[in-house]
């Protein structure tokens, strides 16, 4: 996946903005460092996000043994609709469990609150460390992450 490449929502609901161009979900970061991965969400995530970005990169991340990644959200995140929620417990959810070893350091960025503090009290379930970021640390998480 090319650094910074910006991908649209499977939904057609998201797919244009009212002035007819594409409306932006998921937006991979710029220089982040080797061997790791990163993300910014934008609006509500889709089931295509999930399908089409989120599970393949992170799929590739754990074949070939570590999943280092960076998922930065801002005030602009609307939620998931229920088409993601489906494909995360369908597309992450096993890859989460088939390879736990794989998942080395997931760093969450945000300055939402009830987002920060839902990562926080259900980071026990996530396989790897987990670390809660606020936005102005953007930095300093790609730097753990990479650690």
């Amino acid at each position: 996946m090319q650094a910074g490449r910006r991908h649209k929502g499977g939904s057609s609901r998201n797919a244009r903005t009212a002035a007819g161009y594409l409306q932006f979900v998921i937006e991979t970061l710029d220089a982040m460092p080797a061997g790791t991965l990163g993300f910014r969400a934008t609006g509500e995530l889709t089931a295509g996000d999930y399908r089409e970005v989120l599970v393949p990169a992170l799929k590739a991340a754990v074949e070939s043994g570590s999943l280092r990644a960076v998922f930065v959200i801002g005030p602009e995140y609307e939620g998931f609709d229920f088409g993601a929620a489906k494909e995360d417990v369908k597309g992450l959810a096993p890859l989460a469990f088939e390879h736990r070893d794989a998942w080395k350091r997931v760093a969450a960025v945000t300055d939402v609150e009830w987002l920060a503090k839902a990562v926080q009290s259900f980071r026990w379930l996530m396989p790897g460390e987990v670390r809660v970021f606020r936005l102005d640390e953007l930095e300093a998480a790609k730097t753990w992450v990479a650690g």
